[in-house]
Formats: structure tokens, C-alpha cells, sequence
């Protein structure tokens, strides 16, 4: 895939980002949500807080692709976000329109870039250096990977 198509494929993943995570709750009630249908494995709500916490880490580093020259990314542990961040505390839906307002932040950000501004690097502390397209592949990836998680969790219960 030529990197002008593969910018307009992520940009538009990037937008079906929202309806993913926005129709991932509907028709639960908050015990559901808060299950755990797949034993080991996160509810609904840990996954939403999760892909909510690491959407703002992702848009940061992108920001700083954007603005800075070769900037320092650093990395965060799901784990430690997942123990300290009270995740079974928080509201799922002000989550997802968190989620929401930082796509919609990031939209026109996005597509006022040129072409050549995909290629600006940051440098992270584990994974090295890394691409604003690489970034927005990542931001993609994410949400879709966790997204079918919630999915199966849905199955589990029946929904």
C-alpha cells in the first residue's frame, strides 16, 4: 500500500474509532459492564478506561511529533494505569465521550498535515524511534484490538 492510501485508510479507521467504542456499551446495564464474563480477563469498563487512558497517551505523543523536532515519548504501563487509575470508579460513558472529544480534537489536527508531516519522528524510550504514522497506525490498532475484546466479553454475556 502506497503511503498516500495507507494515511487516508488509518485516517479513516481513526474516525470509525468512535463508533466502535460509543456502540460498545449499548443495551448493558452497569453490572454487565462491570462483569467479568471471561474469567482472567478485564470487564467492559476496564477495557473502555483502558483504551481512554492510552487514547490521551497516544494523542500526546502525536503532539509532540507534530510540534516538536524528534521529541522524547515515554512509555506507560496498562498494568500500573489499570491498578492505580480506579477504573470500576469511573463513569464508562464520560469515558467514551472523552474518547469522542479526543478523536474530534485530533480530526482537523490530522488533516491539515501534509503528507511529509507522517513521516516526523519522536523517540521513545522502549520502542525507539517511532513515525507520526506509525503513532496513528498504533492509535488504529488499539482501539480495533480491544474493541474485539469487548465484543467477545458481549458474546460471553449473551448480548
Amino acid at each position: 500500500m502506497e503511503k498516500i492510501e495507507k494515511i487516508s485508510d488509518l485516517k479513516n479507521r481513526f474516525h470509525t474509532g468512535v463508533e466502535k467504542l460509543s456502540s460498545s456499551t449499548e443495551e448493558l446495564t452497569k453490572e454487565e459492564i462491570l462483569a467479568h464474563p471471561i474469567v482472567g480477563k478485564w470487564s467492559i469498563q476496564e477495557c473502555v478506561c483502558h483504551i481512554v487512558d492510552f487514547e490521551s497517551v497516544i494523542h500526546e505523543r502525536m503532539k509532540r511529533i507534530i510540534a516538536l523536532d524528534n521529541p522524547l515519548l515515554l512509555g506507560a504501563d496498562e498494568n500500573r494505569f489499570a491498578e492505580r487509575l480506579f477504573y470500576n470508579n469511573r463513569n464508562i460513558q464520560e469515558e467514551i465521550q472523552l474518547y469522542k472529544y479526543l478523536r474530534l480534537q485530533m480530526f482537523p489536527i490530522l488533516d491539515n498535515l501534509s503528507n511529509s508531516d507522517y513521516d516526523r519522528t519522536g523517540v521513545h524510550n522502549e520502542a525507539g524511534k517511532v513515525t507520526l504514522l506509525d503513532m496513528l497506525e498504533r492509535a488504529c490498532v488499539h482501539t480495533e484490538h480491544h474493541w474485539r475484546f469487548i465484543q467477545e466479553k458481549r458474546k460471553a454475556l449473551g448480548k
